[in-house]
This record gives C-alpha cells, sequence and structure tokens, in this order.
C-alpha cells in the first residue's frame, strides 16, 4: 500500500502526539506533590521497626541456653520476633495466661514438675479449646489415645482432655516418664511435640542429647524456642511494648463445686438453679459434651460454678426463658455439635 507525503507527514503527526500524550500522563501521574511529599516525611518520622534485644542470658527448666551460639541466637530471634510483632495473638495469650497459669502451676509444683511447662501449655493451645489437625485437643493438645494412656476419661458424655486440672495432671506424669528416659527437661519439652520414640531415635541417630546440637524437623526445631519466647516475653512485656494494666487482663474465676451422682441430670436446669446459664458451665467445664450427664455415688463428677458473689459482679447471673417448645429438637437429644464443643485453634504462625 503506498501513501502520499501529506498522509505519511500526518500519520507522522498522529504517532507524535500519542506519544507525547502519553508522556504528559505518566509524568503527570509520577510527579510527586508537596502533600505527597510531607506524608512521606510523616510515615518515615513516624513508623518505625525496631529489632529486639534478645536476653543475655535464657534458660529452660533451669537448663541453661547457649546464647553464646549464632544458630541459637538467631532461632531464639525468630521467635521473639514472630511473638512480639503478632501483637494481637500473643496480647490475648498475656491475658489468659493470668486467668490459667494460677490453676496450672500449683500442679507443676506438686508433682516435681519445673514450673516453665506452664509456657509450654500456653505455646501448645494459646489457652483456647483448640483441636489440631490430627485431633489434638486441650490446653495440653493430647491426642485421645495418649489422653487415655494417661487415665483421662473420653467418651460420649466427656472429654477430660478439656479439664483443665486432671489434663495437667496427665501432662505431669507424661513429662516425668519422658524425663526419667532422657534427663533432659529440654528433651522432654521436645518429645512432648515429637514424640518420645521419635526424639529418642534423633538423639541416637546424631549422637547427643543436646536439643540445641540435634537436626529435627522445622517444627520440633522451632519448639523449645517458642517456649523460651512466650516466657521472655510473659516475664517483661512491657519491655517489648505490651502495656497491660491489671484490669486489662482476664481475671481468674473463683469457683464453688456441685457434686453429680445421678443418671441423666439436665445440666441447664442445674446452671438455672445456680443462678446462671448453661454458657457459663461450658466455660468452666468445658470437658462437658452434652447438656444432660449421667454419674454414679461410685462415680461422681463434680461441676465447677462461679462464685456467686463474682457472677453478680460481672453480669454472669441468668434466669431461664420461656419459649414454648413442645419437646426436644428431633435428633439433639441434648448433645452439642462440634461447632459448641470446639472452637478455632490460635496457631503460632509458620513464617
Amino acid at each position: 500500500m503506498k501513501f502520499s507525503n501529506n498522509k505519511r507527514l500526518s500519520l507522522s503527526l498522529a504517532v507524535f502526539l500519542l506519544f507525547f500524550i502519553a508522556g504528559e500522563i505518566l509524568i503527570f501521574g509520577l510527579t510527586e506533590t508537596e502533600e505527597d511529599k510531607q506524608f512521606s516525611e510523616e510515615f518515615l518520622s513516624s513508623y518505625k521497626v525496631y529489632s529486639l534485644v534478645l536476653p543475655a542470658k535464657a534458660d529452660f527448666a533451669g537448663e541453661e541456653t547457649p546464647m553464646n551460639r549464632m544458630d541459637v541466637r538467631e532461632n531464639l530471634e525468630r521467635e521473639m520476633l514472630v511473638n512480639t510483632y503478632w501483637q494481637s495473638s500473643t496480647l490475648l495469650m498475656l491475658k489468659r495466661a493470668n486467668r490459667w497459669f494460677p490453676e496450672i502451676e500449683p500442679i507443676l509444683k506438686k508433682n516435681g514438675v519445673p514450673d516453665d511447662f506452664k509456657y509450654l501449655a500456653l505455646i501448645e493451645s494459646g489457652f483456647t479449646l483448640s483441636v489440631s489437625p490430627s485431633g489434638a485437643a486441650g490446653f495440653w493438645q493430647f491426642l485421645e489415645k495418649t489422653g487415655k494412656e494417661y487415665q483421662l476419661e473420653i467418651n460420649d458424655q466427656i472429654d477430660e482432655r478439656y479439664h483443665v486440672q486432671k489434663s495437667t495432671e496427665a501432662a505431669c506424669k507424661y513429662l516425668k516418664d519422658a524425663n526419667a528416659k532422657l534427663k533432659s527437661w529440654t528433651l522432654v519439652a521436645a518429645a512432648f511435640n515429637m514424640g518420645l520414640t521419635g526424639i529418642s531415635e534423633q538423639a541416637k541417630n546424631q549422637k547427643t542429647k543436646d536439643y540445641y546440637n540435634l537436626s529435627l524437623n522445622q517444627e520440633t526445631g522451632r519448639y523449645v524456642y517458642r517456649i523460651l519466647a512466650l516466657k521472655t516475653i510473659h516475664s517483661n512485656p512491657s519491655h517489648y511494648g505490651f502495656k497491660l494494666r491489671k484490669k486489662d487482663l482476664y481475671p481468674a474465676i473463683p469457683t464453688y463445686a456441685v457434686t453429680v451422682d445421678s443418671v441423666g441430670v439436665d445440666l441447664v436446669d442445674l446452671a438455672y438453679k445456680e443462678g446462671v446459664s448453661f454458657k457459663i458451665i461450658k466455660l468452666l467445664n468445658p470437658w462437658i459434651k452434652k447438656t444432660k450427664l449421667s454419674a454414679s455415688p461410685e462415680k461422681p463428677l463434680k461441676i465447677l460454678f462461679p462464685e456467686k458473689s463474682f457472677s453478680d459482679k460481672n453480669g454472669l447471673m441468668a434466669q431461664p426463658e420461656e419459649f414454648g417448645f413442645n419437646g426436644p429438637i428431633k435428633g439433639r437429644e441434648g448433645k452439642l455439635s462440634e461447632a459448641d464443643h470446639m472452637v478455632l485453634n490460635d496457631s503460632i504462625p509458620r513464617l
């Protein structure tokens, strides 16, 4: 196709104008205004993300952490950064620890288990009723098989992996059994994650019982450092930017026990008789799976209730409402759904 000189000139001019306009648009779009400059200056002057100063010394259960080693410092720094800058999760754990550590600490002490293991329970579950993909449950994340091996009752009525006191007693037995074989509380903590057989095999194959010298899978390799990080932050939260007043912490709940020793006790009715809702029963007794419970004089069950003065002060008192139901909803028979019984796992992020 042939073009006349005029057409060629017109085409060239059109192309030139097109590039000129596009260039102007690009330049105009990228030009930083005074407002943009001020905004950037304010951002740079006010927003800062700091590295952390690691503790000069650290230990787990009285066993020294070799902070002179580069790999140890870097591994601990990773967990310190994750837990310091994932503020919402760590803040909630600090709040919940105030409620549940007083329940766990005397049981550890009574059984001769180092106090630092309370941080193991904290990182396992965040003190939520979490369930892992493998089915581990409760504050200590027992598998059903292991729970039964350590005398926790798990059936269609109750699941004592969620019983704070009984599951802590079971955890103490497991930890002491493991320590009798491993002779190292740090390795015991790793075994709680990897399993006693798994950690023993790794120690044998690598010819060392020093956790800090073992090459392990990523989860177990990070496990003790996560415990150390939460221990460090919990011991001095303000040093890591967590400012909590006493009233910000979740309070321990004073309780009294009601003994159930008969068949078919309606816990909803029992709750209202004691002046609270069934929901409050579940809060204090998460091991209960149904709204009805059967026991016997030979094998009674103790249900915890908040002391009435605490309930009254904190708005927990409740009375039944009339709904005009003609009977139980078909298929429910007083049993809670899985959604009622479980909550999502607040896990440590895999960063």
